[in-house]
């Protein structure tokens, strides 16, 4: 059995980072007063803005950026491969890309395929979001689905 322990690896980061392991970091770049939480995995190339806040068992891949003042619940999956032909993307070039903007609230347990996400956004938790999300408001379900404006 070959085990491997966790890693921060090749982080950038700006003033008062915080950070809660066990956590696996790759060549990442995160903010000013950003706060991640215990059994988080960043991958390379993500960059996270200032004081936006990464809770436990999330999951955030490459090409995913998240704005200033973000909040990311507890077990939130980010995703860049649409299984388009039926089959791993393999590589990054057939992978897209996640764009989250500033003030953006995603409850726990909420997935997030390949979007956009407008400015002061709110996610219910457990949400499927699909499409890009282009109208500020709470959305909320499986595929995620516009509520009310905030």
């Amino acid at each position: 059995m070959k085990t491997q322990k966790s890693r921060i690896r090749k982080i950038k980061h700006g003033k008062n980072f915080s950070v809660v392991e066990p956590v696996n970091l790759y060549e990442c770049k995160f903010g000013d007063n950003v706060f991640v939480g215990p059994f988080v995995e960043i991958t390379k190339g993500v960059k996270i803005g200032d004081n936006t806040r990464i809770s436990s068992h999330s999951f955030v891949c490459e090409l995913v950026t998240i704005g200033k003042n973000c909040f990311i619940g507890h077990g939130v999956m980010f995703t860049n491969d649409k299984f388009k032909s039926g089959k791993l993307g393999g590589n990054k070039k057939n992978w897209f890309s996640t764009n989250i903007g500033d003030g953006v609230l995603i409850g726990s347990n909420s997935t997030i395929l390949p979007v956009k996400i407008k400015s002061g956004t709110v996610i219910g938790a457990g949400s499927v979001v699909t499409k890009d999300i282009l109208k500020k408001g709470v959305y909320a379900g499986n595929p995620a689905k516009w509520i009310k404006k905030i």
